[in-house]
């Protein structure tokens, strides 16, 4: 089995589950329009909700050599992700919704170019975890910006009956 189908046969596995993925970091840095994740953890989590409740771990590595790879790559269709980090130690956690693309990992840094959707990405945090939406579904339901999205539609809701 050659490297490209072992790779795709991981990808197909992880689009059929809906599988989630959870990134974290020492630090950040973003400078015209690249994010960086500085001491980037080797692995990657990925989770699934219902039914069938997945969860592992690939290597940064091999989550950076599927972003091409399948009909509903990350290439093809950029996930979106909330950035969710602290400024200091001492700051209540912030985050920001982005669209990620071009991923470049060397010497334990992990490189995205990025679009802003919502909030403000700063130029340095310190430690962050990134929520990425699973292949293919930006904006599906069970997607990280899916669900924050309808959480502030609820909330827009409630407070109209209120009046």
């Amino acid at each position: 089995m050659t490297d490209l189908t072992t790779e795709q046969n991981e990808s197909d596995e992880l689009d059929a589950e809906n599988a989630l993925f959870v990134q974290t970091a020492t630090a950040t840095s973003s400078v015209d329009g690249r994010l960086t994740l500085t001491g980037i953890t080797p692995s990657t989590l990925y989770f699934a909700d219902r039914p069938e409740r997945a969860t592992g771990h690939l290597s940064t590595q091999d989550f950076v050599n599927l972003w091409a790879v399948g009909d509903n790559s990350f290439e093809s269709d950029p996930p979106n992700a909330v950035l969710a980090f602290l400024k200091s130690p001492e700051d209540a956690p912030q985050d920001a919704v982005v669209v990620l693309r071009s991923p470049v990992l060397e010497d334990g840094a992990l490189r995205y170019s990025i679009e802003v959707l919502e909030g403000t990405v700063p130029e340095t945090t310190g430690p962050v975890t990134l929520f990425i939406d699973p292949f293919g579904r930006p904006l599906s339901p069970v997607s990280v910006c899916g669900v924050r999205r309808r959480g502030r539609r609820r909330g827009r809701r409630r407070a109209m009956r209120r009046f």
